[in-house]
């Protein structure tokens, strides 16, 4: 069972109550019922007399609520508990037949997917190929492969899928519907791409800036859980920051906040890479691959290049390519503290994963004895697998208890 901790935030993801006046015998059941689903989806299962504890209504009250939420088909028995004094409990769970969603990270090397349900079960994660930067792409026939691919691993059908979160390289505007800096998406319509996937799949379309998302993930199971404000740096192929504070991410008024990759490099950074003109050609792919093989290493892209530096063998070199990162990506760091000032800096992405907790450290320790910033809190992701699929899964999850929660008003009235 997952932890329900969303990487969403309350602001972001609440579940409106019904329209009836606060007070009102129907405001109240709806209250009621709602209260024992999240009950459910924190705890999976559950007899009539443990909800009844953890919610601290009367045990009538809590017997009428799960019989209203089985009328909805909301819950369902599950099996009796084994074992006590008297007859046994019966128990209670989601229904976990009603909603399905689908995670996707439309990464630059692989298109990752995977089911994701109301109550958080692990579903396997299918993997294709991504179209070659050198084709026109299409952005239907890329999700619905992705869909029908996890669906086929998870053995269910594709008519149950509700609801898709895709993780793309780009700021994403969900207001216009509009894509910004999406330079791998070449073939993807720049305005609308949520509207026409919808409306060929017939399911509801989240498109989310994926380093946004793995920031969801870090915080749900990641090095930030529970913290109130944060910093994810991502060094990837391409760069992104995503900003949480004041309990949603920070996405700016056209969706383009974090795009630190656009940001000039200052004079200072001449010293480490004098052809550097932004923090793209500083601490982007290129600029990393160009250090790996400064360090002896051989491979034809920035990925493999990474994954040779990450394998036995090449410790001593991985030490050098850390030693190289740690001076360039302290510039990219110090903006983000004089701007704003966070609890923590996570470092995030493939450049961030491969230097770990010896990159961090090498960060914090130059920024504490070179300028005049003190100590920050800089630390590695601590997110395993893959970053911005855990974030769309978190994201999914969040919509898709919503869409059961929404169901209780019906159950209630």
């Amino acid at each position: 069972m997952m932890s329900t901790g969303l990487g969403a935030s309350n602001k972001e993801r609440s579940l409106p109550l019904a329209t009836a006046l606060p007070g009102t015998p129907q405001w109240l059941a709806v209250r009621n019922d709602r209260m024992v689903l999240e009950l459910l989806f924190a705890h999976g299962i559950l007899s009539r007399n443990q909800i009844s504890e953890l919610s601290g209504l009367s045990k009538p009250t809590a017997s009428q609520i799960v019989t209203r939420l089985k009328s909805a088909d909301l819950v369902h028995v599950t099996g009796k508990a084994v074992g006590g004094r008297g007859p046994n409990a019966v128990l209670h769970a989601v229904n976990n037949d009603l909603v399905k969603g689908v995670a996707v990270d439309m990464g630059p090397e692989f298109i990752r997917s995977t089911v994701v349900d109301a109550i958080g079960s692990e579903y396997p994660v299918a993997e294709i190929p991504a179209p070659s930067r050198r084709v026109s792409r299409d952005a239907v026939a890329e999700v619905k492969a992705a869909i029908e691919a996890a669906c086929d691993l998870a053995q269910i059908g594709r008519n149950a899928v509700s609801a898709v979160c895709l993780g793309v390289q780009g700021s994403v505007n969900a207001r216009s519907d509009t894509l910004h800096f999406a330079n791998t998406f070449e073939g993807w319509p720049a305005q609308g791409a949520r509207s026409l996937i919808e409306a060929e799949l017939g399911c509801r379309v989240y498109i989310e800036n994926d380093v946004n998302l793995a920031a969801i993930a870090e915080r749900s199971e990641g090095a930030v859980r529970g913290t109130e404000s944060f910093v994810l740096f991502w060094l990837g192929q391409g760069l992104g920051v995503a900003v949480y504070a004041g309990g949603e991410i920070q996405r700016g008024a056209a969706g383009g906040a974090g795009e630190i990759g656009y940001l000039p490099v200052p004079r200072i950074a001449a010293f480490d890479n004098p052809g550097a003109i932004d923090m793209q050609s500083l601490l982007g792919g290129l600029a990393v691959a160009s250090i790996a093989r400064e360090n002896g290493l051989s491979g034809e892209t920035y990925f493999d290049l990474l994954r040779t530096a990450g394998s036995s063998g090449n410790e001593a070199a991985r030490e050098l390519i850390v030693g190289d990162l740690i001076p360039q990506i302290t510039h990219g760091v110090i903006p983000i503290l004089a701007l704003l000032d966070p609890e923590r800096i996570v470092l995030g992405g493939p450049t961030a994963h491969l230097g770990g907790d010896l990159l961090a450290q090498g960060v914090r320790d130059r920024i504490s004895v070179t300028t005049r910033w003190g100590t920050p809190d800089i630390v590695a992701t601590s997110v395993q697998g893959h970053p911005v699929l855990r974030g769309a899964y978190y994201f999914l999850l969040a919509e898709l208890r919503e869409q059961l929660c929404k169901r209780v008003r019906v159950s209630a009235g």
